[in-house]
């Protein structure tokens, strides 16, 4: 049996707290079309990391996700401005503004680093959840937790806190940024700082799950609440629910094939997409047929 302080015990916690603010962060980038940009964000994060690192010399630094969510706002400014003032397409500025910043971070390790330290590239893509049972350990309310875990579970308080104080502008912004500019607040603003905290969230899951399937994490909880309901807060709890679910199921399947825990992860959340897909509430295809034939049979 599975407990809290066994190995894979901690990396279903762990999983958990990456996959949470990335299901509930995801489900708005999803309500605003903007699915693709958590993808920009994870690559184009680096420049600002190495920047950060070249000043306080510490991986463990929190300064690093400062750095992060300064990258990710740049991002987000650089797709804004090349989508509004040329005639390129928002999917087209995207893959310009990340693929740029990803490549300016890499040069940035050779010309401020140098050799100073070693990055792990297999980690950053891929991840290493598996580390998370062995890494040091920091006290916390008379408990000993790995220090990842406590860093991840920081920022998804801290993510939750921010979600249901701005929920109100954030549901407004999401549905119609004219309606929530009209109420006095500005949609502007809040895009960059959803931006900056989305920076900061996908730097905490790079221990974890890595750069690429990070991106799988952003999508696949909201994609799949967003097959089962049209109401936000609903969808936001089963978004939540897919993350816990896909945690557990994921790190069994590792287990099971002996895998990559957090590919495994990414493909519990793919299944459970998948059943959504086929009899989700809202829009599953089974159920719509299901309607589609009792409105149509004869009385």
């Amino acid at each position: 049996m599975i407990t809290t302080f066994d190995p894979w015990g901690w990396m279903m916690l762990q999983s958990f707290l990456v996959a949470l603010p990335c299901a509930l962060l995801g489900s708005y980038l999803i309500l605003r079309r903007m699915s693709l940009v958590g993808d920009a964000i994870s690559h184009s994060a680096l420049p600002g990391i190495v920047v950060a690192f070249a000043f306080v010399g510490d991986l463990a630094s929190p300064w690093l996700l400062v750095g992060a969510a300064v990258a990710g706002v740049l991002v987000t400014f650089l797709i804004e401005q090349i989508h509004r003032r040329t005639r390129i397409k928002q999917d087209s500025a995207i893959g310009i503004a990340f693929t740029s910043l990803f490549a300016l971070g890499l040069v940035l390790i050779r010309f401020l680093l140098g050799d100073k330290v070693h990055l792990d590239q297999d980690a950053v893509l891929k991840g290493n959840l598996s580390h998370v049972a062995f890494a040091p350990k920091v006290s916390f309310l008379g408990a000993e937790v790995p220090d990842l875990l406590f860093t991840s579970a920081i920022v998804t308080i801290v993510t939750i806190i921010l979600l249901v104080i701005f929920y109100r502008v954030l549901t407004l912004s999401s549905f119609d940024a004219g309606l929530a500019a009209s109420f006095g607040y500005r949609p502007g603003v809040v895009h960059y700082l959803l931006m900056a905290v989305l920076s900061v969230v996908v730097v905490a899951a790079f221990g974890a799950v890595g750069a690429i399937l990070v991106i799988a994490l952003l999508i696949l909880p909201g994609a799949t609440a967003y097959l089962c309901t049209h109401r936000l807060k609903l969808m936001l709890i089963l978004s939540g629910v897919h993350a816990l679910i896909s945690s557990i199921l994921g790190i069994y399947i590792s287990i099971w094939f002996d895998g990559k825990e957090s590919a495994a992860i990414v493909v519990a959340g793919t299944l459970l997409f998948l059943l959504a897909w086929l009899f989700g509430p809202a829009d599953g295809v089974v159920v719509k047929a299901i309607h589609r034939r009792i409105n149509t049979s004869p009385i």
